[in-house]
């Protein structure tokens, strides 16, 4: 496994770290704790050691899963959550980054991952007015001087958000979060440059495109009510995008290399890039992410659009 460190912070992270949004149940399936025990554990053999959630992910969900598979050994692991949405039901939030909401947020966030700390607390994909909210950045620099948060981060929406960016060292955040995968680049001239500029680290989230850039998806596949995939977006939009990923499985990816694999790699082989947060539902795609670390970076010249 690859070690990067994250932006100004001491943190050194795995190169593939571990996506949670699925623990929520809101991707098609419910997980039992001993299902999520078994892939922190073989993550963590894998030399995965960071785990990103959030307080939204099936109300609080994902972090007791997860506060439940890092008992014992807490120390071993970096988790990253994020705060600003209230869990109402499945696909639906309400906003609320009031200081005193997020402050609740994170005490329940504390509890539910059985932790006295939290080591990347991130602004969760917030409009730019709430992201100015009188007394919030206050209140959260408070909570890294009473040690409950090492560091602070954000994860922007949409993908070109570089206002948020820009403000980072304001806030004191140290890391940007931010969706790119190879079907959708569109952060890499503002928001990767600006990242570099000033030493931020950088999270790739949704690196498989929903799971599409698998690979495994076709026109005849279906997705099930409580799968995100069967709400967000329409028929058609799906249809192109599997139209896109297999002209990208015939021309670009190598024979024998799983395209999971090349599509983790191809976002890694970014030097902005200081991890990719693939989701997974099994053992084996467990293994798979982290193998992505290990594969030969895609050269410098690849496509940028299809």
């Amino acid at each position: 496994m690859l070690y990067r460190r994250l932006g100004k912070t001491d943190l050194r992270v795995s190169a593939v770290g571990l996506g949670t949004w699925q623990f929520g149940g809101e991707w098609g399936k419910d997980f039992e704790q001993h299902e999520v025990s078994a892939m922190v554990d073989l993550a963590g053999e894998l030399g995965i050691n960071f785990i990103d959630t959030a307080e939204c992910y099936g109300d609080h969900l994902s972090e007791r899963l997860i506060g439940r598979a890092l008992a014992g050994r807490r120390e071993q692991f970096i988790i990253g959550s994020k705060f600003g949405h209230k869990f109402n039901d499945q696909f639906t939030r309400d906003n609320m980054f009031g200081p005193a909401e997020v402050l609740k947020q994170l005490e329940d966030s504390l509890i539910a991952l059985e932790t006295d700390y939290i080591d990347l607390y991130q602004f969760h994909s917030g409009s730019n007015d709430e992201f100015a909210t009188e007394g919030l950045w206050e209140m959260l620099a408070r909570q890294v001087e009473a040690g409950k948060i090492r560091h602070l981060g954000i994860s922007i929406s949409p993908a070109t958000n570089i206002f948020q960016v820009q403000q980072a060292d304001e806030v004191g955040a140290k890391a940007i979060q931010v969706v790119y995968n190879r079907l959708q680049q569109s952060c890499e001239e503002s928001v990767f440059n600006f990242c570099e500029q000033h030493d931020l680290g950088l999270l790739a989230r949704v690196p498989l495109a929903s799971g599409f850039l698998s690979g495994k998806y076709n026109h005849e596949s279906q997705f099930s009510e409580t799968d995100v995939r069967s709400v967000c977006g329409d028929a058609e939009s799906r249809r192109e995008m599997i139209d896109k990923v297999l002209r990208l499985k015939e021309t670009e990816v190598p024979e024998g290399v799983p395209m999971a694999q090349w599509a983790l790699a191809w976002c890694l082989q970014h030097q902005a890039v200081t991890c990719v947060i693939p989701g997974c539902k099994n053992l084996q795609q467990v293994r798979s992410n982290a193998e992505a670390a290990d594969l030969p970076m895609i050269p410098a010249d690849h496509p940028q659009t299809l």
